[in-house]
């Protein structure tokens, strides 16, 4: 696997997390944030969170199979009232988790430029990173009643500093990892070395990446091949336009964003067959309510949306043979797993 020079900066202390053997797991992170236009600047003034009721859409598709998805929030979610009453509710009746969502240009204190590189909170000052997590970590607790201790940083955007904040801040659990993904063109960090499975980092926390990979008869040496062929000579002689219309190599995200019921079901399972248990399905709370980004525009998106969900959800728990979690619980397996002899 390529190794990054960010990756052991990001992840101090990196190892492998060990699973039992079992059935495949599927857990659910939102993207809980305010609706700003995805093409305009940042802008500290856009926290409007009016489509949070329609996350009751996706939530009438998880609770039959016993899906309790984790609701990262950011501060425009956690601050207004009627955002914090809707999520306690599910909280309250056990049909959710919340965790931490940071998005730096809408979270006190307001100390630095907005701008695309100061958008990822990995990049700020470390002192000025900590604050705006300290402000989430106090927000949520007085608003929910309960302390958060999974994160997930707003655009993926750790930095070297995030594991010794999120230690100090009591925070167990990271899901920021963009696997298979280099962000350095736009600012952000290099995940190419990341491990595409849960592990472990820094004194005691634990990361789930998110469910990014490669299907396809070249899928063995994706993470190797995938980067030349995005490079500007791989662009030219239109590489991934031909592997993947020859089903050579393509690369897929388990969202409804952007990936369709048969590509999720080809990742799945060229990931089931590299040995991978868990699973996770993760999305942007706007995109349940029209207009707030690029993926729902209009009714019929909504409703192609709401129908990957369903049916990769019915596919994942009836044919596939998949098992409802979350990462608090991911994290116990890897806590009760008995190490493998080296």
């Amino acid at each position: 696997m390529y190794m990054s020079d960010a990756t052991p900066a990001l992840f101090p202390a990196m190892r492998a997390a060990r699973l039992p053997p079992g059935k495949p797991l599927l857990l659910v992170v939102v993207d809980t944030e305010e609706e700003f236009d995805w093409g305009a600047p940042f802008d500290r003034a856009a926290t409007a969170v009016t489509a949070v009721p329609g996350q009751a859409l996706a939530q009438d598709i998880f609770r039959p199979h016993g899906l309790r998805p984790t609701y990262v929030i950011d501060y425009p979610i956690a601050s207004t009232a009627s955002s914090v009453e809707y999520f306690r509710a599910l909280l309250d009746r056990n049909e959710c988790q919340i965790g931490t969502h940071l998005h730096p240009w809408v979270t006190p204190p307001h100390d630095e430029i907005v701008s695309d590189r100061n958008s990822y909170p990995g990049n700020l000052p470390s002192a000025l990173e900590h604050a705006k997590l300290s402000v989430m970590t106090e927000t949520i607790t007085r608003n929910f009643g309960v302390r958060p201790t999974m994160y997930k940083a707003g655009r993926y955007g750790l930095g070297p500093a995030t594991a010794t904040s999120l230690a100090s801040l009591g925070y167990r659990i990271d899901l920021s990892a963009l696997v298979h993904t280099d962000l350095r063109p736009i600012h952000g960090p290099d995940y190419r070395g990341t491990p595409d499975r849960p592990f472990w980092f820094g004194d005691d926390l634990f990361e789930v990446p998110m469910t990014r990979g490669f299907f396809g008869a070249l899928a063995g040496v994706g993470a190797r091949l995938y980067p030349r062929t995005r490079s500007a000579i791989g662009q030219r002689a239109r590489l991934p336009g031909i592997l993947s219309r020859a089903r050579l190599l393509e690369r897929a995200t388990l969202t409804p964003e952007g990936t369709d019921l048969a590509a999720a079901q080809r990742l799945v399972w060229a990931m089931r067959k590299q040995g991978h248990r868990v699973f996770s399905l993760t999305y942007h709370s706007p995109s349940l309510a029209i207009g707030h980004t690029p993926y729902v525009r209009t009714e019929q998106d909504l409703e192609r949306f709401l129908a990957m969900i369903r049916q990769f959800t019915d596919w994942f728990f009836g044919a596939f043979g998949g098992s409802p979690t979350t990462p608090e619980e991911v994290r116990a397996l890897a806590e009760t797993a008995v190490p493998a002899l080296d």
